[in-house]
């Protein structure tokens, strides 16, 4: 069960005709060999699937994968308000060059590109610096 290191950046779209290296995310999660999420290792130790927002002009903000309800979600605080939920998050292929969907607490839609998967190393699964 191998754990990656997933850099996500955002597509281009509305506002963002060339899509942008500096809005995106970046987390850990484990991968089966085809690339889908491995649930038996996330449910065992979901707290090592952390997400790092970044976000130019509002800081970045660290928080975890989650499964609720039937639903993917990165969360940053506490209870569901601000959870992005990551739309078809279970069928994704988390290979470089796929793209996926995550929906904003207000409603809104952004798309995003994986541009790298790398092996998660270290005793807290992070790529080293």
């Amino acid at each position: 069960m191998p754990w990656m290191h997933v850099r996500l950046e955002l597509a281009r779209g509305p506002g963002f005709p060339q899509g942008s290296n500096r809005h995106g995310y970046e987390f850990v999660l484990p991968l089966l060999p085809d690339g889908h999420l491995d649930r038996r290792a996330y449910d065992a130790v979901p707290e090592l699937c952390t997400v790092h927002r970044f976000w130019e002009g509002e800081g970045g903000f660290v928080g975890e994968l989650v499964h609720l309800d039937g639903k993917w979600a990165f969360s940053f605080v506490p209870g569901t308000v601000d959870d992005e939920a990551i739309i078809r998050f279970a069928h994704h292929v988390f290979r470089e060059g796929e793209y996926l969907t995550l929906r904003e607490p207000d409603g809104a839609e952004h798309t995003f590109r994986i541009v790298r998967v790398t092996p998660a190393l270290g005793p807290n699964l992070r790529r080293p610096a």
